[in-house]
Parts: structure tokens; sequence; C-alpha cells
């Protein structure tokens, strides 16, 4: 019975210093996330001078645009695939669709979209943030 209580002190005794050493090290971990943080912001804002010539209307409308079109060519291309899979006259021929092709398409799906979301929100806020304008 006695080496019973003495193996379960042992026990315990290692486990609370395993979860203090666990404790640890995520501290530190964090610590180190923090200070990476601080790095990439201190890189950025040092890049952010030399940047700022890159945001003007000369540079910024051509990339938007190229960004709209690519986007609705996209979603236009993956439509027709759509479509031409669809038709009665390609069913005969019709391989299966496989999971990865499956998963590609939604994917591109959602980048197309959330490209087209984030040109919209960067035409109307733009005039706001830049130019202490209204959007409208």
């Amino acid at each position: 019975m006695q080496s019973t209580k003495g193996l379960a002190a042992v026990s315990g005794t290692a486990m609370v210093m395993a979860l203090l050493q666990s404790l640890c090290t995520a501290i530190l971990t964090i610590n180190g996330i923090r200070v990476g943080i601080g790095v990439a912001a201190l890189a950025a804002s040092s890049i952010a001078a030399p940047l700022l010539s890159f945001h003007r209307d000369a540079i910024r409308i051509p990339m938007l645009s190229i960004a709209v079109v690519g986007a609705v060519l996209n979603l236009a291309v993956l439509a027709w695939i759509w479509h031409l899979r669809a038709r009665p006259e390609s069913q005969w021929r019709k391989q299966p669709v496989t999971k990865k092709q499956r998963w590609s398409e939604r994917l591109q799906v959602a980048m197309a979209i959330a490209t087209l979301l984030l040109a919209g929100l960067e035409i109307y806020t733009h005039p706001i943030v830049n130019h202490g304008a209204s959007a409208f």
C-alpha cells in the first residue's frame, strides 16, 4: 500500500512538472510569434514608403481592371464547362468529375467571387480612405 502512495505522489509530481514545462513552452512560442509580428510590421513600415509611389491611379486602375476581367473570364469559362457537361449530346462521353476537379472548380469560383468583391470594395473605399471624400 505504501508503494502505491509513493508511486501516485511521483506520478502527480511528474504530471505537475510536465504541465509547467508545457506552459513555459507555450509562453515562449507565443512570445516568438509576437516578435515575428513586430518584425514583420517594422519591415512593412520601412518598405511602405517606396511602395507608395505605386499607389497611383495609373497603376491601380489597370491592375483592378485586369483582376476584374480575369475573374469574370474565369467564371465565364467555368460556366461554359458546366454547360457543355450538362448537354445531352455529351452524356455518352461524359466522364465523372473527380473529387479533385470538383474541389478545384469550387475554389476557382470562390477566388473569382472574392476578387470581384475585393475590387468592388477597393473602388468604393479608395476615395473615402485616401481623399477624404464620399464614395458617391
